[in-house]
């Protein structure tokens, strides 16, 4: 019996019908190894040649190599991911969070890797950090306490980014002046003349517990983002009261200012720890009849862009937070391409003036 030819134009080489490599490397006229260069986008293929494979490609319905043989073939997954503290949801709720995301992916992108998103359960039996596919990861979300993941993280040998945290053995960092730009924002407070000024904060365990920040609390608190913050404010009112958020949410820093409000009344401004606690402070105030900055004054801390929330040009400190992930998915990057040129970064924010501080009220 004759066996009829195979026709090219018919993906049919492969027992699920999908077309093939090899397929479309014919149809090119190239050979297997240049079709293949021409979708990593590497090596020494021209543009006529590439375009003449992905031309080819398109005929024949062809969506690129299967990432599991390029996975075997290079030792590596294509997927940096990006480990973040709270829920998804949360993170998503935080235009911070998104602008971070945004620029690591920018980064990742262009050098042809994925971003995996994932939360810092390291107590998991399967799944998540202790066997998700990945080359790197980056750490971030002002996070309580990075150890455990870092941990788990380390015993697969991932090359790892931290953002905003201590400094540990293989790390590389992506930090702020946090502490001095906010200590910029507390004196601006004091030139104005407010002297009872209370503080929120963003979580300092990993409990995410509210209330009155105490002594105990502090000490046990291995929360760099909000420890840093906290420093500078403290740094010019030392004895200000704060309130623990569980979260950089706006329902929290209402939550946060009630209290603050409740038990100092005497206090004349609020710094905040985040944007979002600094709407929630101004709504706090605005319920129980208070004008901002005519009665108290607010501060925030991030420069995000909160439409629909507030007309207001909010005092704060604006920091590049697409700039930090950027930097971040470069530090990964470099760490997987064995640069020995890597150095951590640090980045300078700037205060930005806005109406929501005046001067002190005369009571």
């Amino acid at each position: 019996m004759t066996r009829p030819a195979n026709d090219d134009a018919t993906p049919s080489a492969t027992p699920t019908g999908r077309p093939t490599l090899a397929q479309v490397a014919k149809r090119a006229g190239v050979s297997a190894s240049t079709a293949s260069l021409a979708f990593s986008g590497s090596g020494p293929v021209s543009d006529e040649t590439r375009e003449r494979v992905l031309a080819a490609a398109r005929e024949l319905d062809y969506g690129g190599p299967d990432p599991r043989a390029r996975s075997l073939r290079t030792g590596r997954s294509g997927i940096i991911a990006v480990v973040m503290e709270e829920r998804i949801r949360d993170g998503f709720t935080d235009p911070m969070a998104i602008a971070m995301l945004d620029g690591i992916a920018d980064e990742i992108g262009a050098a042809g890797y994925s971003m995996l998103l994932l939360t810092d359960s390291p107590d998991r039996e399967a799944g998540g950090l202790r066997d998700a596919p990945m080359d790197a990861a980056i750490l971030f979300g002002c996070s309580t306490d990075l150890d455990p993941a870092v941990a788990v993280l380390g015993q697969r040998h991932v090359p790892l980014v931290g953002v905003e945290t201590t400094p540990r053995d293989g790390m590389r960092l992506v930090n702020s002046d946090d502490r001095d730009t906010v200590a910029e924002s507390a004196r601006l407070l004091s030139e104005l003349g407010h002297t009872r000024v209370g503080i929120i904060t963003l979580p300092l365990d990993r409990a995410r517990t509210r209330g009155p920040l105490t002594a105990d609390r502090l000490t046990a608190s291995d929360a760099y983002t909000g420890l840093e913050r906290l420093a500078g404010a403290r740094a010019v009112f030392p004895d200000a009261p704060a309130m623990v958020a569980s979260g950089s949410l706006i329902d929290e820093g209402m939550l946060a200012a009630r209290r603050l409000l409740d038990q100092h009344p005497d206090i004349t401004a609020i710094m905040a720890q985040s944007d979002l606690l600094a709407i929630g402070a101004i709504q706090a105030a605005e319920e129980r009849g208070m004008t901002v900055p005519g009665d108290v004054s607010v501060v925030g801390f991030d420069g995000a862009r909160v439409d629909g929330l507030t007309t207001r040009t909010l005092t704060t400190v604006v920091q590049p937070i697409a700039e930090k992930g950027r930097a971040a998915a470069r530090l990964a990057l470099g760490a997987l391409a064995d640069d020995s040129d890597l150095r951590d970064q640090v980045f300078t924010s700037i205060l930005r003036v806005g109406d929501t501080t005046g001067p002190a009220p005369v009571r």
